[in-house]
């Protein structure tokens, strides 16, 4: 007789328990960085994610082209925040 499905995996071991949950530390930020260049990064991140959605709005049509369109726009709005909360950090108070 066949069986209809494969075995449930094996229980973790102690030394091995919980580790699947954790982050990679390639993608991870280091606690010491600071606000300022956590946001330089996400504006430049925002930024070619913007260029990315242009251009793949110009070689599509349609709905399609629209949907990237509307991608792009809350990139662009997304970028004004952060744009806004540097300028904050700039100014003197």
């Amino acid at each position: 007789m066949i069986k209809p499905s494969p075995n449930p995996p094996a229980p973790e071991s102690g030394e091995n328990a919980g580790t699947s949950n954790r982050p990679c530390p390639i993608f991870t930020i280091h606690p010491g960085v600071d606000s300022e260049t956590l946001l330089v990064h996400a504006y430049e991140t925002l930024a070619s994610a913007n260029v990315m959605a242009t251009e793949l709005s110009s070689i599509l049509t349609g709905p399609t082209c629209n949907l990237t369109l509307g991608i792009q726009q809350m990139i662009v709005l997304a970028q004004l925040s952060v744009n806004r909360v540097l300028d904050q950090l700039d100014s003197p108070r």
